[in-house]
């Protein structure tokens, strides 16, 4: 059976309706509904890094808090990205978070999502983290030479040399700590074919979003089952000895409730297509339709999207700004009403 995810982005603004107003209350109830999400069989948590906006950004302190809350749930990000990381304190970071949640739980559960990264509320942002391309370089290279260096740290490669006063000699010295088998728990989100083609050669698992910078005139789905495919073809091609992971982020609102139609009732018309258009003054993007309606007519409609079928992971985004209760609830129906109808 599928695996089912919640992927949040952790807004917060003190506007009518929302129940997540500050910073604080966005962390506190990411935790909680994540211990929530567990206890309903949800299989992963998954969080939305941003910069220089209200939505949740540093991702390793609520990533060790959720993994000490809670002992079954995957745990990882959607994705962070690399454009404004130190990839050797991440590393770091990610090791530590890993050895929390394994020693609260199972193996193996942090799952981390990253990417080149999409345009920001701040403009060249990671330039004030202090990060820029080298001469003759672009930002895309940047993250991409960013997570080479990252990935040999994961795997446990010299990347400093040892003081001699202390060791007796110069030698390569790798990060500490590490957390075995972290390397294969990175994923790569890729925002079109030709990326999740480089992710499949680099070794690492493939996560596709809502939407894809890219426009060939057929649905996300299709799209998005032919950029799976890709991505599988190169794996096998790069001949990895492991089998890749593949996820995709869906919008899913069953309604369940008065609640849930009060809020998302009339949505179900207007949102039953994909979109069409520019995430920026230059970049196209299609973005994928939302599936809301009763759970049974969800089932059915999801099974017409091919990149559902052919994804191992479906990541639910939720409305977080509604509340953990409500978001449990329809979180829960997801997995009871839904997720057996959806295939392995």
């Amino acid at each position: 059976m599928k695996r089912i995810g919640f992927l949040s982005f952790g807004h917060h603004q003190a506007v009518p309706g929302s129940l997540v107003r500050t910073a604080q209350d966005a962390l506190i109830q990411s935790i909680d509904l994540a211990v929530a999400a567990e206890e309903v069989g949800v299989d992963g948590a998954f969080f939305r890094v941003h910069h220089f906006a209200r939505q949740l950004a540093a991702p390793f302190p609520l990533l060790a808090a959720v993994a000490a809350r809670t002992s079954r749930i995957e745990i990882g990000t959607g994705v962070i990205d690399m454009r404004y990381e130190n990839p050797l304190y991440f590393a770091e970071e990610a090791a530590a978070a890993d050895l929390i949640s394994a020693g609260s739980g199972r193996q193996g559960r942090l799952q981390l999502g990253i990417s080149r990264g999409s345009p920001e509320t701040a403009l060249d942002g990671w330039r004030s983290f202090g990060y820029a391309p080298s001469e003759g370089s672009d930002e895309a290279t940047l993250a991409r030479d960013k997570t080479e260096l990252l990935l040999a740290a994961l795997e446990g490669a010299g990347v400093a040399t040892s003081n001699p006063a202390m060791t007796g000699q110069e030698r390569p010295v790798p990060i500490e700590p590490r957390s075995e088998g972290l390397r294969d728990r990175i994923w790569w989100g890729a925002g079109s074919r030709a990326t999740a083609v480089w992710a499949a050669e680099q070794g690492m698992n493939l996560m596709s979003s809502t939407l894809l910078t890219e426009d060939t005139g057929v649905p996300l789905g299709e799209l998005q089952a032919e950029q799976i495919q890709m991505f599988r073809d190169s794996w096998a091609a790069a001949g990895h000895e492991r089998t890749p992971r593949v996820s995709i982020s869906r919008s899913i609102l069953p309604i369940i409730d008065d609640e849930t139609r009060q809020w998302f009732g009339l949505r179900a018309q207007a949102d039953s297509q994909d979109h069409v258009g520019h995430l920026d003054a230059t970049t196209i993007a299609r973005f994928g339709r939302s599936y809301i309606g009763e759970p049974d007519r969800i089932v059915e409609e999801l099974a017409q999207d091919p990149a559902v079928q052919a994804a191992d992971t479906i990541l639910v985004t939720v409305p977080n700004q509604l509340g953990v209760d409500l978001n449990a609830r329809m979180l829960e129906s997801i997995v009871r009403d839904i997720k057996p109808g959806l295939g392995e």
